[in-house]
C-alpha cells in the first residue's frame, strides 16, 4: 500500500557547497547508523536524525545515552512508516539536499521486513520526492543478489522503487560486517569448538567494519561516479572463509585449532519442522524464517555473484577503507572494547 505524504516543497536555491549539506539520515541508532552519523558530522554536513522512539522501561536513560552518541546532529523521534511524522516542522520547514539511509529491520520476519524494509523506506522516499530532495543513498544488502528470503524480497522491491523514482540514487550493498562474524568469539575463548557448516569453505566474505562502510556511504554524496548505480562493496585484503576465521580465532588466543562441523543437512531438517509448525502457530512460522536465514548465510557467498559462469567472484568484489576483520579480532581478544551485535545478532 502506497503512502500517502502531503508536503509543500520548499524553493530550491542550487547546492551547498560539498562539506556543507543537510542530510536526513535514517537508522542512526544502530552500530552503521551511528558511524555514518560520525562521518557525515565530520565532513561538515548538517545532520537530521529520524529515530524509532522507545516505549520501554529505561527508554529516557537510553534516549541520553543516543543524544550522547549523535552529538552534533538533530535527533527527531518518529516511525519512518507514519505519514504524519514528515509533516513535523523539521521536515517541512527545511530543505535536505539528501536521504542516507542505514535503516532495516531488525528481525528479519516477513511482517518486519516488509514493514520497514520496504514500506518505512517508501514513505521517506514520497517526503523526499515532495519537498525537492535531490539524491538517495539507500544501505541495502549484497545477499539480495539471490533472494530466496522475505527481507531480500523486501529490499529488492525498495530498490526497485527508488531506482524509478527519478531520483539520484545510490544503492549500496555490502559484504559481511564485523558483527556478524564475532559471533564465537566468547565461546571459542571458554574453550569451546568454533562451528562450521561442512567443511568450514562452503562460503566467504570480504568483510567490511562500520566505520569503513559510513565512509563510502557519505562519499556518495559528493562522488558523482556513484550516483545512479547499484554498489557492492567490501573491506580490504582477500576473501576469508569461516575456516579461516576460526583458525586465526584461536591462533590469537593460542589455543590449538578446535573445530565442530554441522550439516547442512540439519538445517533443512529444522527449517523443514518449523514451517510445518508454522502453519498452525505464528511463531514458529517466525522461526522458520529465522532458520532459513540461517542456512542462507551458512551456504551462500558474501561476495559479487556471476550469474553467467554462476559462481560468487571475490576479484569482482570491490573493496574499500583500512580496517580487517583480523585487526578487530585482535582488539577483542585484548578485550579493547567488543562487539556490538545489538539486535541483528541472528545475522
Amino acid at each position: 500500500m502506497p503512502c500517502p505524504v502531503t508536503i509543500t516543497p520548499l524553493p530550491v536555491t542550487g547546492l551547498e557547497p560539498k562539506a556543507c549539506k543537510r542530510v536526513l539520515l535514517l537508522g542512526a541508532t544502530g552500530t552503521i547508523g551511528r558511524a555514518t552519523a560520525r562521518a557525515l558530522i565530520q565532513r561538515g554536513h548538517e545532520v537530521v536524525c529520524l529515530v524509532r522512539p522507545r516505549q520501554d522501561e529505561g527508554s529516557a536513560q537510553a534516549d541520553t545515552r543516543l543524544s550522547e552518541r549523535l552529538a552534533g546532529a538533530t535527533v527527531v523521534q518518529g516511525h519512518a512508516a507514519d505519514p504524519e511524522v514528515w509533516k513535523q516542522p523539521s521536515f517541512t520547514q527545511a530543505r535536505f539536499d539528501a536521504v542516507v539511509s542505514c535503516m532495516a529491520s531488525r528481525s528479519g520476519s516477513p511482517q518486519d521486513a516488509w514493514r520497514v524494509d520496504h514500506q518505512a523506506h517508501v514513505c521517506a522516499l514520497n517526503a523526499a520526492q515532495a519537498a525537492g530532495v535531490r539524491h538517495f543513498v539507500q544501505l541495502s544488502a549484497i545477499c539480495v543478489q539471490k533472494p530466496l528470503l522475505a527481507f531480500q524480497h523486501a529490499k529488492l522491491a525498495f530498490e526497485k522503487a527508488l531506482i524509478e523514482s527519478g531520483m539520484t540514487y545510490s544503492i549500496v550493498r555490502p559484504t559481511a560486517f564485523f558483527k556478524s562474524l564475532s559471533g564465537q568469539l566468547d565461546r571459542v575463548k571458554k574453550g569451546k569448538p568454533f562451528l562450521i557448516f561442512g567443511n568450514g569453505q562452503l562460503t566467504a566474505c570480504k568483510p567490511i567494519s562500520d566505520d569503513d562502510l559510513a565512509d563510502f556511504l557519505v562519499g556518495c554524496l559528493d562522488d558523482v561516479s556513484r550516483h545512479n548505480r547499484i554498489l557492492p562493496i567490501g573491506g580490504p585484503g582477500p576473501a576469508i572463509t569461516p575456516l579461516k576465521q576460526g583458525e586465526h580465532l584461536f591462533a590469537l588466543l593460542g589455543m590449538p585449532p578446535r573445530f565442530k562441523r554441522v550439516p547442512v543437512g540439519l538445517m533443512d531438517v529444522i527449517v523443514g519442522v518449523l514451517s510445518v509448525l508454522g502453519k498452525l502457530i505464528p511463531a514458529a512460522a517466525n522461526k522458520a524464517e529465522l532458520a532459513r536465514i540461517g542456512r542462507y548465510y551458512a551456504t551462500e557467498s558474501m561476495l559479487v555473484w556471476d550469474a553467467a559462469a554462476q559462481r560468487y567472484d571475490e576479484q569482482a568484489t570491490p573493496s574499500h577503507g583500512s580496517q580487517t576483520l583480523f585487526d578487530a579480532y585482535a582488539r577483542w581478544v585484548k578485550g579493547e572494547g567488543a562487539p556490538d551485535r545489538g539486535e541483528h545478532a541472528v545475522f
